[in-house]
């Protein structure tokens, strides 16, 4: 076979190879192969040695030919080959604009927070203000001043947790009366809404837990003016309820009472109920007349003005509301108990 024939026989069956191979590197490799330094077409052309001078001129531009026609189809076959990848590629990450948004997970408040807002907003619009003071206490403003004997159980270190200083995390938001009267003058209608802290944990109890002391001070408030305030309060944010009031002892009101609301869980009945103890009632507030040793602490004249105060609990109201049977379940922030809510 002569030079010629052996460049067109190179040629031809290349060609018919190129389309055949799926990758680049394929097509590199057969680059190499044939018209490489050291490929079959250089191979070739070493043959020309034998041709005559008339002929070599003639071979060489068939063999260049032949070399330009083997690099096109090299090249356009790799462009076929990035221009399909590409279009996979794209396919791959098409996204249809018109489909509609994914919705991500929108948050809310905690059934307590809700609790605390809808309670705070419901005795604002009964005319009262809200404060604030600190939640780590001295025994004055905890228990003295609001008419604690120094030998009341609730000072005990089972009930009170006692800090090194001779502070105290306060037992109840109540310290935020004394301080606001010893401030000001009546008429007060005051709420003080916060954190707690009390040596106790089960079912109805935390260790920690949230409370709105509410008060109001003025000339002739009576203890049906209290009655009034509670049952508005509670109607307001529970709805139809059925309340009942106790005579009960706190130190810091005289006459003192506790308001019950009916068990939600057992709807009254009470018998077998955990919740209630099987009484059919669930305690809600401590409430009562603030007690006249109580003003005098502040330097307000007993004889002058009187004044009302009730303390709720929001983790109590919020248990209510949404028939929760375990207060715990409120601060274990179980993502599959919130989002009932």
């Amino acid at each position: 076979m002569s030079v010629g024939e052996q460049i067109e026989s190179l040629e031809r069956t290349t060609l018919v190879r190129v389309p055949t191979l799926a990758s680049a590197d394929e097509l590199e490799k057969l680059r190499v192969e044939v018209i490489g330094r050291k490929g079959a077409l250089t191979g070739i052309l070493r043959g020309l040695k034998d041709a005559t001078p008339e002929e070599r001129p003639i071979l060489g531009d068939r063999a260049n030919a032949a070399k330009r026609a083997i690099e096109s189809a090299i090249n356009t076959a790799l462009s076929e080959l990035r221009h399909a990848a590409e279009a996979a590629r794209i396919q791959s990450e098409r996204i249809d604009v018109t489909l509609p948004a994914a919705r991500w997970p929108v948050g809310h408040f905690h059934p307590l927070q809700q609790a605390m807002t809808d309670a705070i907003g419901i005795l604002e619009s009964m005319g009262f203000e809200v404060a604030d003071g600190p939640e780590m206490e001295d025994d004055e403003h905890n228990f003295e001043a609001l008419n604690f004997a120094p030998d009341h159980p609730a000072r005990d270190m089972a009930d009170t947790f006692l800090l090194e200083d001779g502070r105290l995390l306060r037992t109840h938001t109540s310290p935020i009366q004394i301080r606001v009267m010893r401030e000001r003058q009546p008429p007060l209608a005051v709420i003080a809404p916060g954190a707690t802290y009390r040596r106790d944990d089960d079912a109805t109890h935390l260790p920690m837990f949230h409370q709105i002391e509410s008060f109001l001070v003025d000339s002739n408030i009576r203890f049906s003016d209290l009655k009034g305030v509670l049952e508005e309060f509670l109607v307001a944010f529970f709805g139809k309820v059925e309340l009942r009031f106790r005579a009960s002892y706190f130190p810091f009101v005289e006459p003192g009472a506790e308001v019950d609301i009916a068990c939600v869980m057992c709807a009254g009945a009470g018998s077998g109920c955990r919740v209630c103890s099987s009484t059919g009632w669930l305690e809600i507030l401590g409430a009562g007349m603030i007690h006249p040793n109580v003003l005098r602490a502040v330097d307000y004249d007993p004889e002058r003005v009187s004044g009302f105060a009730f303390g709720v609990g929001i983790e109590r109201l919020a248990m209510l509301r949404h028939a929760i049977d375990d207060m715990r379940l409120l601060v274990e922030n179980d993502l599959r108990f919130l989002r009932q809510f």
